[in-house]
């Protein structure tokens, strides 16, 4: 059994989604007599919505708690030992042990573990240039780097905010800092925002984006920041022009947190991210396992290993891990890569492949875009949506889904997804009994519009 008076002792590092959740399931089904539960988190807050964070600092959210899900004295009440301000410095493999810091003493010590979970998360990519660390430039990946984000907020005088990064996290702080009156530059080294899209659909959310009064500047590399007397950002600088900012966000994506698992000489994929088999057991490794943010994932429709770092996987992950570690048995089959965002009332969806990744993993594609209503055009509130599809040449079998429009338009991914998961062609998916009423859609669905179109253009073979 275990080095523990009989009991097994599980070690997580990382107390959010993925850590805590397994935790809390690895508990549900063994109690304190058979296994002790340890958790390290480096940070001040456990189990919180990083989602979350731009609707907080934009004034949606009113309160900082009302992002967390549970607090560290709630998983102490549940018997899990959870030790807060400590960073996990080093994996012991052989020795079955993890060596952890107290942030605040700096005072260290070594924890033997039987069962070991990984849940380190990502860390903000942060450019590699001139003035990046500089008072008034912030991450926003976790409660910590919100919370010093609403600080800097609070003591500044200037309304200017420039936003270096237009992905997920780049568009919805753009639109934090529009709510709380700023004037708002987003800086976009992509040819259009949402690089997670094909860039027409990109484009759609430019021009949405330019009437919401934000300025993008697209094609363009941030390649300083430049400061004050005082130190602080006083504006970002990029070859050929400068955007005067009162405070920068960084909204340039993120990497796994893997460095610690690395040097441990854990398994890591192409995008830096751990490898786990279907039970999320680091490959390799028969007690350690791993999820979250800081691993990489299959991607269902193409085949292969992808890094997509999103709570919904997260929160998943350390399901299927608790229940294994508890003695149950799960799996994590993979994703179709499903996210939506919005930005003020525009809704951005995807799902599937965009034409870059189907084009690289060697697949052939017919594409269609249309045009419809979230509702019956007679029904007041209509608004216009464009959806956009790929399917498989021959096949017809669906390959993704982009879609972008008002109220109603996000969500609709979620029947694309679902047809990604079952496989289904684009014949198959006009044929689907979705609800139907004016209030709520066209009769014919906007995504079932696509579907018809696209069955016409794989049946025709016009390419």
């Amino acid at each position: 059994m275990s080095m523990n008076g009989g009991r097994e002792r599980l070690v997580v590092i990382g107390g959010d989604a993925a850590g805590m959740s397994a935790a809390s399931q690895a508990r549900r089904l063994r109690g304190p007599d058979e296994l002790e539960i340890v958790a390290f988190e480096r940070g001040h807050f456990t189990s919180y919505s990083a989602c979350g964070i731009p609707y907080w600092v934009g004034g949606d959210v009113e309160e900082r708690d009302h992002l967390i899900a549970r607090s560290p004295e709630e998983h102490r009440a549940r018997a899990i030992d959870l030790r807060m301000r400590t960073e996990v410095t080093e994996i012991d493999v052989a020795g079955k042990r993890v060596r952890a810091r107290d942030v605040d003493s700096g005072a260290e010590s070594w924890t033997p573990y039987d069962k070991l979970v990984i849940g380190t998360g990502a860390r903000p990519i942060r450019p590699d240039m001139p003035g990046a660390d500089a008072p008034g430039v912030h991450g926003v990946q976790t409660l910590d780097d919100g919370q010093a984000l609403l600080d800097t907020l609070a003591r500044t005088r200037g309304r200017r905010a420039v936003v270096v990064g237009a992905g997920y996290i780049g568009v919805e702080m753009a639109e934090a800092m529009i709510n709380r009156g700023y004037e708002v530059t987003v800086v976009n080294r992509g040819s259009e925002p949402m690089s997670t899209l094909d860039p027409d659909m990109g484009r759609l959310v430019h021009e949405a984006m330019e009437g919401l009064g934000i300025t993008m500047v697209d094609d363009t590399e941030v390649t300083k920041v430049l400061t004050g007397q005082d130190g602080r950002v006083r504006a970002v600088a990029t070859e050929d022009a400068e955007y005067p900012a009162d405070v920068v966000i960084l909204g340039i994506g993120v990497r796994p947190e893997t460095g610690l698992a690395e040097a441990a000489g854990l398994p890591v994929g192409a995008h830096g991210g751990l490898l786990t088999d279907l039970a999320m057991r680091v490959r390799g490794h028969e007690d350690i396992w791993a999820g979250g943010d800081c691993v990489e994932v299959l991607n269902l429709v193409s085949g292969q290993e992808q890094y997509i770092p999103l709570g919904t996987h997260a929160n998943k992950h350390g399901q299927v891990i608790g229940t294994n570690v508890g003695g149950g048995y799960a799996t994590f089959p993979g994703v179709v890569g499903t996210a939506v965002s919005k930005v003020c009332d525009l809704e951005i969806a995807r799902t599937g492949l965009r034409e870059k990744d189907a084009l690289r993993v060697g697949l052939r594609f017919e594409t269609v875009t249309i045009e419809s209503t979230s509702r019956a055009g007679y029904y007041p509130g209509a608004t216009p949506m464009t959806v956009k599809m790929l399917a498989e040449r021959r096949t017809g079998r669906l390959l993704g889904v982009q879609i972008v429009g008002r109220e109603g338009a996000g969500k609709r991914v979620d029947i694309a997804a679902v047809a990604l998961t079952a496989n289904m062609t684009v014949e198959q998916m006009t044929a689907l009994d979705l609800g139907y009423a004016p209030p709520f859609s066209p009769v014919w669905d906007p995504v079932l519009v696509a579907a018809r179109k696209a069955t016409a253009k794989v049946r025709s073979g016009t390419f």
